[in-house]
């Protein structure tokens, strides 16, 4: 007998989950567009070639490959001649193709917005699937801080519209990272390893930092950089603690934000790199003009996003009752030059749905908006019964009339009992029902039961629609 459930990191879903991940998806939707951005899909596969080399040597692994057609397998050479292809393993590469395909067709500052899957054979935990879906929103063609505080500024406001209240944006820059590092002699050939093991920070804490560092073969010269993300977390904790009635949180962000900025300026010295990647930071933290930009934005030393093409920088939203980050993103100047001879300046910023819906129905935050009417828990807004097989038609037009008045129709699509269509309407959710029986179309009437409560009233074939919406 074969087996029902889906492969292993794949889910079905059904409408409930449609319904709350559309929700989530248009508030996602209505605020890219509000900034201006466009919408853009790409293919689902890719040449296998255009993904490879752009996610270092872990996102090689994870990338789904596709066979060659079975008469050009070629088992003597190798992968090479096992596969020419791979489903899309994230949303950025394919755009930085595109760009490079179509750069005489767009506008010099493109920016757009696209939301789709993305496949990677990752092994599967809470709130990871092998096939999840990526919302990105990316500026492409500008070097100016104010893209990168656009993009916080939009999630910010996404994050906000959604009902979370204690996520946290946090900001670094690859090139400061780069430039500690240089501080602490790590090797330019060694970093990015070091940054992939640094971004598990959050998931495995210091100490199992430290541990996976050890392994691998660094020197202990790291340890000054660990040292001084432990004494900024200390402090920053301080600061955030402080009863003070007349100073907000925003006034305690900002402090945090220049302890942090003042540790690194000492830490970095005169290292030029660093002391730009320092300015940048201050530009994009003075940019962010909302209050809840203001009031989330947290410089975060320890936060490196292991992905090898970021050249700026780096940004992650979290919540606490969630190990891995909501959205992450920043800035990659040189990935779509990879695919040509301009190099074209880029940042971008991708929210994982998967995770956020995860953390939503954890909260209960679905069956608030259910509550508070911003969601729909059913599938219409009344069902229309159908008395006798004389009366079909009549069940039929009156769904018409009241769809075209802006309500969601279901036709029961039989001459049951009555008892019958009123349990499946309880059965999905539907707490309406209208009836028509004989004597109720001859007077061009209907009868609207409350599934609910049980009552009943009559009324006009011309008032029907009101009278349910109100």
């Amino acid at each position: 007998m074969s087996k029902t459930q889906p492969a292993r990191g794949m889910r079905d879903f059904l409408p409930a989950d449609i319904r709350k991940r559309n929700y989530v998806i248009n508030i996602i939707r209505e605020v890219y567009e509000s900034y201006g951005f466009e919408p853009l899909e790409t293919p689902a596969v890719e040449n296998l070639e255009t993904l490879t080399g752009k996610y270092g040597e872990e996102g090689n692994q994870l990338m789904f490959k596709i066979l060659k057609r079975g008469e050009k397998l070629d088992l003597a050479n190798g992968e090479k001649g096992l596969s020419d292809l791979a489903l899309r393993y994230d949303l950025t590469v394919p755009l930085a193709r595109v760009v490079a395909n179509y750069r005489h067709e767009l506008p010099k500052f493109f920016k757009r917005y696209q939301i789709q899957p993305v496949w990677r054979a990752d092994r599967p935990a809470r709130g990871r699937y092998r096939e999840f879906y990526q919302c990105d929103v990316d500026a492409i063609g500008s070097t100016s801080m104010i893209v990168e505080a656009e993009l916080i500024s939009a999630v910010c406001e996404i994050f906000q519209r959604l009902g979370f209240e204690d996520f946290v944006v946090k900001l670094n820059h690859r090139k400061l990272l780069s430039a500690i590092l240089d501080v602490c002699s790590i090797p330019k050939e060694e970093q990015l390893n070091f940054l992939v093991i640094l971004d598990k920070m959050d998931k495995i804490g210091e100490q199992g930092v430290v541990n996976e560092l050890n392994a691998f073969g660094f020197t202990k010269s790291y340890l000054k950089y660990l040292d001084l993300i432990v004494e900024i977390d200390k402090h920053s904790l301080e600061i955030a603690k402080q009863n003070d009635k007349n100073k907000s949180w925003i006034d305690k962000l900002e402090t945090i934000n220049k302890l942090v900025l003042d540790k690194f300026t000492t830490f970095v010295g005169e290292n030029n790199e660093g002391k730009k990647s320092l300015n940048e930071l201050r530009n994009i933290r003075n940019l962010l003009i909302s209050d809840i930009a203001k009031s989330t934005v947290l410089i975060k030393p320890s936060l490196a996003r292991g992905l090898s093409y970021y050249t700026g920088a780096i940004m992650e939203v979290n919540v606490p009752d969630f190990a891995g980050s909501l959205a992450g993103g920043g800035r990659y100047d040189g990935l779509i030059g990879m695919f040509g001879k301009e190099s074209i300046p880029a940042c971008g910023l991708s929210i994982g749905l998967e995770r956020i819906l995860v953390v939503m129905e954890e909260r209960g935050m679905f069956d608030k908006l259910i509550a508070e009417g911003k969601l729909k828990a059913d599938s219409a807004d009344v069902l229309v019964t159908v008395w006798s097989g004389e009366t079909i038609g009549e069940s039929l037009k009156l769904a018409n009339e009241l769809r075209r008045s802006g309500l969601r129709v279901l036709v029961y699509p039989e001459a049951d009992k009555m008892g019958k269509q009123f349990k499946y309407a309880d059965s999905i959710g539907v707490k309406t029902a209208i009836i028509m029986r004989d004597e109720e179309i001859a007077a061009s009437q209907v009868k609207v039961k409350n599934l609910q409560t049980g009552d009943e009233e009559t009324f006009s074939r011309e008032e029907i629609a009101s009278k349910i919406k109100a």
